[in-house]
């Protein structure tokens, strides 16, 4: 569980969301509209949409296609009692995404799950995101919140540039700068060491993986192409070596 120093419960939903790699997905039955729940794998869109990768073979596929309202609980699981970790149930519609979108979901779920790349492209499966109409946040005692997706979703439309060039980020922060990815995560977000490595960017932050630990670090400004995505993280590298 990756902590977050003063409670604000947009930046604690947006984290779960980038962080959360599994989830139940809740969905309806289409002759009785019965509530269906399965496991699913999850990865982020820049906005911080959900995205899924299912197999029209699967029960829940086939009620998306039939009904697409959902719900997606995501959790953070404390040590000792579950109910203590924060959670939330994203609630909105699954779209299957086609053309350049299906492309940039699969780019970025790939990223969050490699071993996904030895069926992703079985010809019964496909992409969907979820777009959010609203989400429930229980993040402890008294912190119980209902929030609206402007208020927990990341803006991309003046980001276009950055969205442009985050392919290429990720690959070079990967290949060429490992050593700051552990910087981040030790330094700057009290992680142990680990190979550490960069699953995404967008104008809020990166999202950073290690086997199945992840990790969320979120920039001090907002950025929106690729020279300042460059100039913040040679910032924080700066401010991770600083700290010994």
């Amino acid at each position: 569980m990756q902590p977050i120093a003063d409670y604000d419960a947009s930046k604690l939903a947006r984290s779960l969301l980038r962080r959360c790699r599994q989830g139940a997905l809740a969905t309806l039955m289409p002759k009785t509209g019965d509530p269906y729940c399965s496991l699913v794998n999850v990865a982020s869109h820049s906005d911080a949409s959900p995205i899924l990768l299912l197999s029209r073979l699967a029960l829940h596929t086939k009620n998306i296609l039939g009904d697409s309202r959902v719900s997606l609980m995501l959790d953070e699981r404390a040590v000792g009692d579950p109910l203590e970790g924060a959670r939330i149930m994203l609630a909105g519609r699954a779209e299957e995404a086609q053309g350049e979108a299906a492309k940039i979901l699969r780019r970025r779920y790939l990223n969050a799950h490699p071993s996904a790349e030895a069926f992703v492209d079985f010809k019964d499966f496909s992409f969907f995101r979820i777009v959010p109409s609203g989400l429930h946040l229980v993040a402890g005692f008294g912190r119980i919140i209902d929030l609206r997706p402007e208020q927990f979703m990341t803006e991309i439309g003046d980001a276009a540039d950055l969205l442009e060039a985050e392919p290429g980020a990720v690959e070079h922060m990967n290949e060429d700068h490992r050593e700051a990815m552990n910087l981040y995560a030790t330094k700057l977000l009290g992680a142990e060491s680990a190979d550490w490595r960069c699953a995404g960017c967008d104008p809020d932050g990166m999202d950073m993986q290690a086997d199945s630990a992840t990790l969320r670090l979120d920039f001090p400004d907002r950025v929106t192409n690729g020279t300042e995505l460059r100039k913040m993280l040679v910032r924080l590298a700066g401010e991770a070596r600083a700290k010994g």
